[in-house]
């Protein structure tokens, strides 16, 4: 007959490594953060607006169909304005 702190201790371990798992990837995260804010005060160093590369950065993470159907309703709202 099996003991049921046995199973218990089982859950725990493995409960224990997804958290530690967990953890490594929060860890990973913050680092990979703090490199990326290291890549753009190289950049804002080297007199590149860092505001604008993070919007290109964006769209370049979208459909291009996407980008042009918001730029053309950009225009389309600029022009009602009086700013096109």
């Amino acid at each position: 007959m099996s003991d049921p702190t046995d199973a218990y201790s089982v859950t725990a371990d493995e409960l224990r490594q997804f958290i530690e798992r967990y953890e490594q990837l929060e860890s990973e995260k913050k680092d990979v953060t703090e490199q990326q804010k290291e890549v753009m005060a190289e950049a804002k160093g080297r007199g590149y607006d860092t505001r604008v590369m993070r919007k290109v950065i964006a769209l370049r993470k979208r459909k291009p169909d996407e980008i042009a159907e918001e730029e053309a309703i950009m225009e389309m709202y600029k022009t009602a304005l009086g700013m096109g």
